[in-house]
């Protein structure tokens, strides 16, 4: 699934490139479905002894956080994506619609 690429890369290639132990590296998704928790506690997902993911938050969980600490995003100051992983593309925007992975 793409929640476990993301884990390898992250456990994987972002330690090679930056030279952090894999060991160091928490790495957290934000799902739509409880089914992600789970699939992340699966031992056949497992890397030479590392979970790929070590924690899974839902979208509604991730939501209660943000209203619950009161964050408003229209005042947080801009920032800087992380060099490391940075590159990106617009192809995710469509990601969601229909037959948006297709085209992606």
């Amino acid at each position: 699934s793409p929640q476990q690429i993301f884990g390898t890369a992250t456990k994987t290639y972002y330690p090679s490139i930056t030279g952090i132990n894999p060991e160091d590296v928490y790495t957290v998704t934000i799902m739509p479905c409880n089914d992600k928790k789970y699939e992340a506690d699966l031992e056949a997902m497992e890397v030479n002894g590392l979970r790929q993911i070590d924690a899974v938050l839902t979208t509604r969980e991730l939501a209660k956080m943000i209203k619950d600490a009161k964050i408003k995003f229209a005042d947080l100051e801009g920032g800087e994506h992380d060099p490391a992983m940075g590159e990106y593309s617009g192809a995710g925007v469509i990601f969601g619609a229909t037959g948006g992975v297709m085209e992606a």
